[in-house]
């Protein structure tokens, strides 16, 4: 299951705001929209929801409740600027961590038309990137490895220019007026691309081991303990707080290795390893490059295009994890995802 239809969309969106409900709540919840439909249409609609594993039902009788099961969550489509809009003590969504999230998590993500589009892409991209020269190769390299470090540095709040970054990697000259730590940053992001690159055979999955060393080389220098954290962090603007126990990290980031390897394809591989490693945040700081260097490892692994998310608005990418972390649904961030390998296939000549 990829798609959830449209009537069901609906029904899903009111058992977000309202948690466990009887057939009747939901009926009343239906009725407040001005659509006219009838109880036992209702019923019928909820018993289909329990057969898709959308629901879960508890009781008998008038004692039977409904609620979402995290395959629900995960399928959820609504407009993360809009959820993110209302102010984060007035959200609707999940305070914790979601221990059945990765458990659940479905084997495909994508409808048959997203992976037509993303195997076209791919197609593409194979072509282009045959019997290119040295120099081009080089160069294009450069290129990829300038707009990745850019860009998921601008995203933690890096100030580098695309130029500043460019004359750092290219020259080692360091933008004035910059602290050093944002140069760094952005040189980590090097080291830690040709570092998969050279590795790629080590990232058909997530393992602890792979994911502390590519976590290592993000955080050089940046005075940032590299092991997993043993205290609580918060996101900022989020009603979300990660788990604060070690040995629940380490479960959770074992649980999550285990859905990468159980997953289809290397698309819904890359795109698990950039959500549920954000989601666990195994580490006090460096989790969403952490991510997002693991997603194009996995790619890579896969001979398939690396991202550079040079083309997504840092608000959009924002607004698309935060619905995932206190939503669960991966919607917004799934469209980022197929936009940004499109992106990356015409794009890039990298192998």
């Amino acid at each position: 299951m990829n798609k959830i239809a449209l009537k069901q969309q609906r029904i899903i969106q009111i058992f977000l705001k309202q948690g466990k409900m009887r057939s009747s709540k939901v009926h009343k919840e239906i009725l407040k929209t001005g659509e006219d439909i009838s109880l036992v249409t209702i019923k019928r609609a909820l018993s289909e929801m329990v057969e898709d594993k959308i629901l879960e039902m508890t009781g008998l009788g008038r004692s039977t409740n409904y609620t979402l099961r995290s395959r629900g969550r995960i399928f959820t489509n609504l407009d993360a600027k809009q959820y993110i809009d209302i102010e984060p003590d007035k959200r609707y969504g999940l305070h914790q961590y979601n221990f059945d999230l990765l458990k659940d998590f479905p084997i495909n993500i994508f409808t048959d038309d997203e992976l037509k589009r993303l195997e076209i892409s791919t197609a593409e991209y194979k072509k282009i990137t045959t019997g290119l020269s040295l120099a081009i190769k080089k160069k294009e390299l450069e290129r990829l490895i300038i707009e990745l470090s850019w860009k998921s540095s601008k995203i933690e709040g890096n100030t580098y220019t695309l130029l500043d970054t460019e004359k750092l990697i290219l020259e080692n000259k360091e933008a004035p007026g910059h602290a050093k730590s944002e140069a760094q940053m952005i040189l980590n992001h090097k080291d830690a691309f040709d570092y998969i690159r050279k590795h790629s055979s080590q990232f058909k999955t997530i393992t602890r081991k792979n994911l502390e060393e590519l976590h290592a080389i993000l955080v050089k220098n940046l005075n940032i303990n590299r092991s997993f954290r043993t205290k609580l962090v918060g996101v900022t603007g989020s009603i979300y707080r990660p788990l604060d126990n070690v040995y629940q990290i380490t479960e959770a980031v074992n649980e999550l290795g285990k859905a990468v390897s159980r997953v289809e394809t290397p698309y819904t591989k890359a795109l698990l390893a950039l959500l549920g490693i954000s989601y666990i945040q195994p580490f006090e700081d460096g989790n969403k490059r952490t991510a997002r260097l693991m997603a194009n490892a996995l790619l890579i692994s896969h001979s398939l295009a690396p991202l550079s998310y040079r083309s997504v608005e840092e608000e959009d990418y924002r607004n698309a994890m935060l619905v995932f972390y206190e939503l669960n649904s991966i919607m917004p961030m799934k469209k980022i995802f197929i936009e940004q390998y499109e992106f990356a296939s015409k794009n890039y000549s990298v192998k």
